[in-house]
């Protein structure tokens, strides 16, 4: 047997508060709720990621986290109605390269504490 890890289960994001966290992640990025154990964590699903909101237990600073990119069809149909829901403009979505089988198109926006979320495109 291989010893080695495989799919990601899940990412955490350190958030100054969760209740307001929940809304962007929830309602203005559509992910699905799943849980909340405490007022300082709730958990959403992405595709089959889960994603953890935090407040910073000891580990990781607002604002500070690693770039999450998520999967989207028409970029910037979804771009623009994140942003009508709240979002925050960092760059409206742009050819990123061309590959030999699609073009890769990517955008950004922040959520409340400043986190920048990716958005990303495999166009056909």
């Amino acid at each position: 047997m291989e010893h080695k890890v495989s799919d990601i289960g899940q990412i955490a994001i350190t958030v100054s508060d969760v209740s307001q966290a929940l809304v962007f992640y929830r309602d203005v990025l559509g992910l699905e709720f799943l849980f909340s154990p405490a007022p300082t964590l709730a958990f959403l699903r992405a595709g089959s990621v889960r994603i953890m909101l935090s407040t910073p237990q000891g580990a990781g600073a607002v604002g500070a986290n690693s770039v999450l990119y998520f999967k989207v069809n028409e970029i910037e149909n979804v771009f623009t109605a994140i942003v009508e829901r709240g979002a925050q403009v960092e760059r409206p979505p742009q050819l990123a390269a061309q590959m030999p089988d699609h073009a890769l198109w990517i955008g950004f926006v922040r959520d409340l504490d400043g986190n920048l979320v990716g958005l990303m495109e495999e166009k056909r």
